[in-house]
């Protein structure tokens, strides 16, 4: 996709991966120990570039000129597609000076407001890394980590009326919108099944009541009985595209 890099304090920038040196990946080096979000999807909204951190391990004896970096990719690891706008490496951590082994933090940024940036970019993506070797060479080792890259979601509520009787009805409503990294909004997101949770006064979690189907729009609405005062809210747990999202509380006193 796009490729600028910053590493050990110097800037790097690439119009792509066609900048990447002629010559096949080398070898002689291996990563190892690594883990990019912390293990958990990347979740990604409309607007605000989003840091994902990441560690890692690179052992070789080669001298190297910048780098070395993980990234996601799709594809191949040298010519598919990448995503990433910039990212920034610490130098070497030394673990075992004469067998070449470092320890790395990475941060990698991601922008949705890019132009190559869209919706077919969420799902799953690879996991590679590469370091740039001294005399124009590189080498890139697939590491066989998928990664996960998905849409915000946002999620409202509405519960009333407020207060209300025991014994009454409480109508519940809400809307769940995904990211669009096309129109950089959040649009309904139609079909979806949400649960409906609340939290008794005084209780510390939230228990499923129901759930419920959204429409067209997005829309969410549902109805229960006032059994006691509590706070209620909807709960979208996700799939392989979208985050999961919790919407604020609404509480209602029942009397």
């Amino acid at each position: 996709m796009w490729n600028a890099m910053v590493a050990g304090g110097a800037a790097v920038v690439f119009t792509g991966l066609a900048a990447v040196p002629a010559g096949a990946a080398e070898g002689g080096v291996s990563f190892s120990r690594v883990t990019v979000n912390g293990g958990k999807p990347i979740v990604i909204g409309v607007k605000d570039e989003v840091e994902v951190p990441a560690v890692f391990r690179m052992t070789t004896t080669l001298k190297y000129d910048y780098g070395p970096t993980v990234f996601p990719y799709r594809g191949k690891p040298d010519t598919g597609d990448t995503l990433h706008s910039s990212v920034i490496t610490t130098d070497c951590k030394v673990v075992d000076r004469a067998k070449g082994i470092c320890d790395f933090k990475e941060w990698l940024y991601i922008d949705p407001r890019h132009l190559d940036f869209g919706n077919e970019d969420a799902g799953t993506w690879k996991t590679a890394a590469r370091v740039f070797l001294a005399g124009d060479a590189h080498d890139t080792d697939d590491l066989s980590l998928p990664l996960q890259v998905k849409r915000a979601t946002r999620v409202t509520v509405n519960a009333s009326p407020e207060p209300v009787t025991a014994g009454k009805t409480i109508t519940v409503t809400g809307r769940v919108t995904p990211a669009n990294w096309d129109t950089h909004t959040y649009q309904g997101y139609a079909g979806r099944t949400v649960s409906l949770q609340f939290k008794a006064a005084g209780a510390s979690s939230y228990t499923t009541v129901k759930k419920a189907t959204s429409s067209s729009t997005g829309a969410l609405r549902t109805t229960v009985k006032a059994t006691g005062s509590g706070t209620w809210r909807w709960t979208y747990y996700g799939n392989s595209t979208s985050g999961a999202k919790s919407s604020t509380g609404d509480y209602v006193a029942v009397r």
